[in-house]
């Protein structure tokens, strides 16, 4: 080669190496791009526009319909593969039409151009004049030399127009047909195929016309080419252009701002969710809410029990409902959690060998250190069995477990188990958390429980397949196994055996909770392969008065659960843990009814026990006469009366025992059981030994049995005056079980009685004693 032509050609290839330097193609960058989020089989859930409001979904060879990559590069570029950007022989065709009319008739463009044209026009000018045309000639020759054809193929399928701010195939898949780019048939495929080159004129929700004429066009250009079938373009002839209003996808949008958010540099998010399911719960939250008071929002999780993989979340009821403050994802917002606490206590008091499924409970007016629960519908129901005590969630007998499990304690294992509860500025764990007295969210309390389908094992929800799996031991398998059988027995409400084909749906152990206020209602329950909670409030923590779990949320439980995939082992009983046992127990000792005398086992459970522990009834508080438990002494073995350890008289004696009641316990106890466990007289020879019955109660203001009615001409109530005489001890007054009135020693209290019917009132003083009475009112 001469010398001149050989340096020539080095400064040639210098020159251009420089022009490119200086002049790079403006390429998209790892965030010029906009935000997709998906379900896991790939339906979009919503999508984010780019800081210019397009819209713009991730898009590959792989990922797009070979039917469309056909028709695309049948029609627009068939030696993509083969030219280096641009194609010389329609170059020359369209320079001599250009010559010949003195206008551009044809471009001349391949499919490299039309990527240069697109990343041009953010560069501003013109890319129809000659000018610019050699500006896109020359970017192809760059893209081509930066770039594979897979790449270059990937800027187009991203970011061709298709009307509006619809950027590339896959996002004017979904807009135009509802559908991904993957499942095209050969009518849309080149319908897709020739909408770029006038997207404004050909869009089919437009103008479906022109849409269907042009797509047409390229049918036939298939057919020519001998791509498709004359049959196959035939048929694609018949489909007429139908397009759907132009629509960003809005499934799960506050899920997806939340994923975006953690994801911020992700084009394309793919989460757990079922898209389905999503979309069915969707519209069943929202019909079911639509006749709910104002500002009323809810709030939907259902995770997957196996991997707790969320499969559906519905933030809030309305996300453009500003009255509803939709904005605000209910998921995750701290609210109280009411009594869904509770299963875990129960659980932790199983595993610590506190009780068994049937330990005797008192539910019944009593004080924690100044800390006097209620319950919801302010009734009592005094001897419990400890399922039964939870099945009902009632409040004395969770708060008499926290006392004794330790509050600090179960807040401590609940956070390590990954339920965080938040508490005011400077407060500890107190009695007050079990009922609702500490914040918690809906996504932790659904994987806490989870666990008792998991055997005894949390986790924290899981929304994308990289999330960490968390887990963490809540309970033991046994303790959850019978927890979860507790609540699995608790019948649907208005639900018997037999009734609704019961027996062939998935067996759900469910709770339900109300915050202080009706502020928060809640519905959590779960079956063999899904996990379901619900709340329903007010964003702003504005009351909801009359609306509580079991009324407002559960019904919505229950439609979901029954809405979720079955298998065949929903139905099916779990099997039961090596740990776990039936054995028979008696009350009110609580112990193993084998071997027990009658005397001492006055009623017969079936219970769950863990690892063969049977603990007893608790000890009672305080220094009460009374305490569950055996109390044994001397008779005379003719009389029968009791003797002490000095008696006057010679007696034949012989050794007897009673099982003693809970002495808070004894109002809610037949004339019989409390006959039976009281201590036989002393008798007449013999000294006191101070082993007699507390001090008599008695109620004075009214008579056993007496009758009320109103003055003549009366519309008001009778009003009674009230005291309790023989102690000086608190006193909690009950009218037909429910507490009316709390007083102190002998201070007197007026009460209305104003609902005709017979009535039963108590006097129930904090050592035991207690005085009842019946007293009718006439209408």
């Amino acid at each position: 080669m001469l010398p001149w032509l050989r340096w020539g050609t080095v400064a040639l290839l210098l020159s251009v190496l420089a022009l490119d330097l200086a002049f790079p193609p403006r390429l998209p960058g790892a965030r010029d791009t906009s935000t997709l989020v998906v379900a896991a089989d790939g339906t979009p859930l919503r999508a984010f526009a780019d800081a210019e409001g397009v819209w713009r979904h991730p898009a590959t060879r792989a990922s797009v319909s070979p039917l469309y990559l056909q028709a695309l590069l049948g029609y627009e570029d068939r030696w993509f593969e083969h030219h280096p950007g641009v194609n010389p022989v329609a170059l020359l065709r369209a320079a001599w039409q250009w010559v010949r009319g003195g206008a551009i008739v044809s471009g001349g463009s391949t499919l490299t151009m039309q990527v240069a044209r697109i990343l041009e026009q953010g560069e501003g000018g013109s890319t129809r004049s000659v000018s610019g045309k050699l500006r896109q000639i020359l970017r192809a020759l760059q893209l081509e030399a930066h770039l594979s054809k897979g790449e270059i193929l990937a800027l187009y399928l991203e970011r061709a127009p298709f009307g509006g701010t619809i950027e590339g195939v896959e996002a004017a898949s979904w807009a135009y047909l509802g559908k991904p780019a993957a499942r095209l048939s050969h009518a849309e495929a080149a319908m897709l195929a020739v909408l770029p080159q006038a997207p404004s004129r050909l869009r089919p929700d437009r103008h479906p016309d022109a849409a269907q004429a042009a797509r047409d066009k390229v049918l036939e250009r298939m057919a020519t080419l001998g791509t498709w079938s004359r049959a196959q373009v035939d048929d694609a002839k018949i489909e007429t252009v139908v397009a759907r209003r132009l629509r960003p996808p809005l499934s799960a949008p506050l899920l997806a701002q939340r994923l975006r958010s953690a994801h911020p540099r992700r084009a394309r998010i793919v989460s757990t969710l079922d898209a389905g399911l999503q979309r069915t719960l969707e519209a069943r939250v929202a019909a079911y809410f639509s006749g709910l008071p104002e500002r009323t929002s809810a709030a939907l999780l259902v995770v997957d029990n196996a991997t707790l993989e969320a499969r559906a979340y519905v933030g809030s009821l309305d996300l453009a409902d500003r009255a509803r403050l939709g904005h605000v994802d209910m998921v995750r917002a701290w609210r109280s959690p009411g009594s869904t606490l509770k299963p875990f206590l129960y659980g932790m008091a199983l595993d610590d060998g506190l009780i068994h499924s049937e330990s005797l409970l008192v539910d019944a007016p009593q004080s924690f250190g100044g800390y006097r629960p209620g319950n919801f519908d302010a009734a009592f129901n005094g001897p419990v069995g400890a399922a039964t005590a939870l099945r009902l969630s009632l409040n004395v007998p969770a708060v008499d477990l926290l006392d004794r499990v330790g509050p600090a304690r179960f807040a401590a294992r609940l956070a390590h188990a990954g339920i965080g509860l938040r508490f005011p500025r400077g407060a500890s764990p107190n009695l007050a958390l079990i009922l609702g007295g500490t914040g918690a969210r809906l996504e932790d309390l659904v994987g806490a429980h989870a666990a008792l389908h998991r055997d005894g094992i949390a986790g924290r929800v899981r929304y994308t397949a990289q999330d960490p799996v968390l887990d963490r031991r809540l309970l033991s398998p046994g303790a959850a196994w019978i927890v979860r059988e507790i609540l699995e027995s608790n019948p649907r409400p208005g639900e018997r055996d037999g009734m609704f084909d019961a027996g062939r749906r998935p067996r759900v152990a469910w709770k339900t909770g109300t915050s202080y206020g009706f502020r928060d209602a809640w519905a959590i329950g779960g079956t063999r392969r899904h996990t379901v909670g619900v709340w329903v409030g007010r964003p702003d923590g504005t009351p909801l008065p009359g609306q509580y779990g079991a009324l407002t949320a559960l019904p919505l439980l229950f439609e979901v659960v029954d809405s979720l995939p079955r298998g065949p082992g929903d139905v099916a009983p779990v099997p039961m843990p090596a740990q776990v046992s039936r054995r028979e127990v008696c009350w009110p000792l609580g112990t193993a009814a084998e071997g027990q005398p009658a005397a001492l086992c006055r009623r017969r459970f079936e219970a769950w026990v863990l690892d063969g522990a049977i603990p007893p009834t608790f000890a009672e508080r305080g220094a009460r006469a009374w305490s569950a438990g055996v109390e044994r002494f001397d008779v005379d073995a003719r009389t029968g009366l009791r003797l002490s350890a000095t008696c006057s008289a010679p007696h034949e004696a012989r050794t007897a025992a009673i099982a003693r009641w809970p002495a808070l316990a004894a109002p809610w106890l037949p004339a019989s059981a409390r006959r039976a466990a009281q201590l036989p007289p002393l008798s007449p020879d013999c000294a006191p030994d101070g082993r007699d019955a507390m001090a008599e109660l008695r109620i004075e203001g009214l008579e056993d049995g007496a009758t009320l009615a109103k003055p003549p001409g009366s519309t008001r109530g009778i009003r009674i005056s009230l005291r309790a005489l023989g102690t000086e001890a608190p006193v909690e007054w009950l009218l037909d079980g429910r507490r009316i009135a709390g007083t102190r020693g002998a201070n007197a209290f007026v009460h209305v009685f104003d609902a005709p019917g017979t009535h039963r009132l108590t006097a129930l003083a904090e050592t035991g004693a207690w005085h009842s009475l019946t007293v009718r009112v006439l209408d």
